[in-house]
């Protein structure tokens, strides 16, 4: 039977979507006016007439960003950085979650290694010990010292353990009972099952190595080694300084600091704006079912 909302309930749907469309402009607009910086003249951005539309439209930001050699080197580290950290960090995750979920009578010491995972996301070691740690294990100014370091998320793992333990216990013992082991019952009925948690837990990885920045600065020795937030940030800090070093006259007279910045954070952020779409469907269900609890 259907009911007719009260006048309460609608008054509350109406200030509810107010206000989740203030606040989803509120986060867009910082976006567009920078996309509006970056496709507009120097003149006009730095008179101050940009505001959320391009003035005087051009895209000499654009090609004066995409010429340069330090940018898509950069954009190319972060690439390889998103790629194998995805791939390293999902696999370790996946692989440690699986045999935490399991009780105590079929993994003893599970109590003992989900508290040690716990500690470790509590409390950290400080920035100088792990700085050592990573020199004296040979992968300063190498892309594993991007990649290794982070790769056991344990939020992420704890989000993943409690999905696995929301699953039916019959599914796995019937595919003991048809002879799979742990990593054929895995590989064949966990993960396919986990797709929601797995696809989360692949944007949050994949967000949080495209953003990261300060471990670019004092892990890699060379500049040509930054991923792309960290030639970013310093650009964002010295960009007068590479306005200087271009020799195209014809570039300086059309692009200027703030429209070559907006240029470059716009498509920094791109990749991400990219991608979420893709599994944003996911995202929900798998946060949801994620935080169940037995």
């Amino acid at each position: 039977m259907v009911t007719k909302p009260s006048a309460g309930k609608i008054a509350f749907d109406i200030a509810n979507y107010a206000l989740l469309i203030s606040l989803s402009v509120l986060c867009i607009l910082p976006l567009v006016h920078v996309l509006a910086m970056s496709l507009s003249s120097s003149a006009a951005v730095t008179a101050g007439f940009v505001k959320f539309w391009p003035v005087e439209f051009t895209t000499s930001s654009y090609a004066f960003v995409l010429q340069k050699k330090e940018f898509l080197t950069s954009l190319a580290v972060s690439v390889q950085r998103v790629v194998l950290g995805t791939a390293v960090g999902m696999s370790l995750i996946i692989v440690t979650a699986y045999p935490l979920s399991k009780e105590v009578r079929a993994f003893r010491w599970r109590t003992v290694y989900v508290w040690y995972f716990v500690i470790t996301m509590l409390v950290s070691s400080g920035l100088i010990p792990w700085y050592i740690t990573i020199k004296n294990v040979g992968l300063i100014d190498t892309i594993w010292a991007l990649v290794l370091p982070g790769a056991v998320n344990v939020f992420n793992v704890v989000l993943l353990l409690n999905f696995y333990r929301g699953l039916p216990k019959e599914l796995e013992e019937a595919a003991f009972i048809d002879g799979a082991g742990h990593w054929r019952t895995l590989r064949s009925v966990y993960v396919p099952l986990s797709t929601p948690s797995l696809a989360t837990i692949t944007l949050f990885t994949i967000v949080g190595h495209w953003n990261a920045w300060f471990d670019g600065l004092i892990l890699m020795n060379s500049p040509e080694h930054y991923p792309l937030q960290s030639y970013l940030r310093t650009v964002v800090i010295d960009m007068d300084s590479l306005l200087r070093a271009t020799q195209d006259l014809s570039s300086l007279a059309e692009v200027s600091d703030r429209t070559s910045k907006a240029a470059q954070i716009f498509l920094g952020t791109l990749p991400i704006l990219l991608v979420y779409p893709f599994l944003q469907k996911y995202f929900v269900k798998g946060m949801t079912l994620g935080s169940v609890k037995e």
